[in-house]
């Protein structure tokens, strides 16, 4: 679907279905309501990837979270910063375990994303510890190593989102829309 000159990225229905973590049905009901940008060649209905990640960004959720990041990889942390910074939130982000639990025990954040494998204390302790001070304070662990001790050992520390490396722009956007749609639905309860 390439052409020379024109470097748009068209995905079929089921690759923006994947790409959006979501059903084919879903995307259908989208479509249906005319929700979601798309070109119907044909009979197929395609996709271009510049417009959905625009369109991502658009219906992210009206609240804007304050996000504290703590990864030790300095294009995640800016990848987080730039993402969510643009879209309104007030993000910080730290290199060290240590350092963000310092930042947790002084501020309030509404989410916090926890690298799994870090130098020094890892992810899993530094669950164990934010749980101690701030037991309701929503994690999303991002990692590499999803079937690894650690993250066993971050397991027992109770309920939490996972974002397996690699991840996109719109991996981010969508877990922290999925987190502020929970947290109204948590509020108008």
């Amino acid at each position: 679907m390439r052409k020379e000159g024109n470097m748009r990225d068209f995905m079929t229905l089921e690759e923006v279905a994947g790409y959006l973590r979501v059903t084919r049905k879903t995307i259908y009901r989208l479509l249906e309501g005319g929700k979601i940008p798309a070109t119907k060649v044909g009979r197929q209905w395609r996709f271009d990837k510049a417009a959905i990640d625009k369109w991502l960004r658009r219906k992210s959720v009206g609240g804007k979270a304050s996000i504290l990041v703590i990864d030790d990889d300095e294009v995640i942390r800016a990848l987080f910063e730039e993402t969510l910074g643009d879209l309104g939130h007030r993000v910080t982000a730290v290199e060290a375990a240590s350092q963000g639990l310092e930042l947790v025990r002084k501020q309030d954040f509404d989410l916090v994303f926890l690298d799994l494998k870090m130098p020094g204390m890892d992810g899993a302790e530094a669950l164990r510890q934010i749980r101690s001070i701030k037991p309701e304070l929503p994690v999303t662990i991002i990692t590499g190593y999803p079937d690894s001790d650690m993250m066993a050992r971050a397991l027992t520390r109770g309920p939490f989102g996972v974002m397996s490396k690699p991840f996109s722009e719109s991996d981010i956007i969508m877990a922290v829309n999925s987190f502020l749609r929970s947290a109204t639905a948590r509020t108008l309860r």
